[in-house]
C-alpha cells in the first residue's frame, strides 16, 4: 500500500528520517557508556544521583523522541512509491538489525531502571560490552541500507 501524494515530500522524509536516525544513534552510544560511569559510584551518592538524572533526561528527552520521529519518517518513507522493493535482501537485513535495535532500546530502558532503584547487578564491564551493540547495529543498517549488497 503506497500514497502517491507522498511522493513530492519524499526527499523531506529521507532528510528528516536521516536526522532523526543520528539523534537516535548518538543517545544509544552514549546511554551504555553512562552505566559505565555509574557503575564505579556508590550508590546513592551525589556523583549517583546525577548520573541518574543525566540517564533520565538523555532517554526520555533525546532518544525516546528521536526514535519515534524515526519510526514515522520512516514509515512515510515506506508508504512512498517506490522507496522500497519488497524484494530486495538488503531491506529485510536492515528490518532486522532494526528489530533487535529496538530491543537494545527497551534493555537500556530496563538498566537505567535498575540504577534509578540502586538495584544495578551488572558489572562495568557488561556495559561496556553491551556499548558496542548499537555500534555493530548501526554499520549493519547503514551499509544494507547504501551498499544494498
Amino acid at each position: 500500500m503506497t500514497f502517491p501524494e507522498l511522493l513530492p515530500y519524499f526527499r523531506w522524509f529521507l532528510a528528516l528520517h536521516i536526522m532523526s536516525f543520528t539523534a537516535w544513534m548518538a543517545g544509544m552510544f552514549y546511554l551504555p557508556r553512562l552505566y559505565v560511569y555509574h557503575c564505579q559510584t556508590i550508590a546513592g551518592s551525589a556523583e549517583s544521583e546525577r548520573f541518574k538524572v543525566m540517564e533520565r533526561r538523555l532517554l526520555k528527552q533525546i532518544i525516546n523522541p528521536a526514535m519515534i520521529s524515526t519510526v514515522i519518517f520512516g514509515l512515510l518513507l515506506v508508504f512512498t512509491p517506490g522507496a522500497v522493493n519488497w524484494h530486495a535482501d538488503w531491506w529485510w537485513v536492515k528490518i532486522v538489525a532494526l528489530v533487535l535495535m529496538f530491543g537494545f532500546h527497551g534493555a537500556c530502558s530496563r538498566w537505567r531502571k535498575d540504577f534509578l532503584n540502586d538495584a544495578n547487578k551488572r558489572p562495568e564491564k557488561f556495559y561496556r560490552i553491551a556499548n558496542e551493540v548499537p555500534t555493530i547495529l548501526f554499520i549493519i543498517i547503514v551499509v544494507a541500507v547504501v551498499v544494498k549488497p
